[in-house]
């Protein structure tokens, strides 16, 4: 998983989650990726800065000017024990707030997008291939790993 630091043209700041690089660019060319203020598809990736856990990291860019011009984003990443519980607790709220599908998720995914469903929150299993599809037909999801109960406690 990849997380942007993203600026549309009216220059709002926003992330963006990506599978890899690849799909970063894969979603931009499809205009699949637009700012949710303003729904503008022109958006460009803008550098940013990371510090985990205390370590100071460098911010990379191509040039001292870019630097200087385009305000930097800064996140404190929460590691170790911390990170899992906040992924516990995100794993448990998307349990808690959707349906379980099961291998059904693509079929029912495409029903609920053509509106032949009624919208509601789902979750379930799909192959690499299935959801490749789905975003491919302009169907977002989010793919998290599949985790025994026991994992995350």
């Amino acid at each position: 998983m990849i997380i942007y630091d993203l600026n549309c043209d009216n220059n709002h700041r926003f992330e963006g989650w990506f599978q890899n690089a690849g799909a970063f660019e894969s979603q931009l060319e499809d205009r699949l990726v637009c700012c949710p203020q303003c729904d503008s598809h022109n958006v460009r990736r803008v550098p940013s800065a990371v510090s985990i856990s205390g370590h100071h990291v460098e911010q990379l860019s191509e040039s001292p000017a870019i630097q200087a011009k385009t305000p930097t984003s800064t996140a404190l990443m929460p590691v170790g024990t911390q990170a899992m519980s906040l992924y516990r607790q995100l794993i448990q709220s998307i349990v808690s707030h959707s349906e379980d599908v099961g291998h059904s998720f693509a079929d029912e995914a495409r029903k609920i997008h053509y509106n032949e469903a009624p919208q509601r929150p789902i979750r379930g299993q799909a192959s690499e291939d299935e959801c490749d599809e789905l975003r491919d037909e302009g169907i977002q999801i989010l793919n998290l790993p599949l985790l025994k109960e026991e994992d995350l406690n």
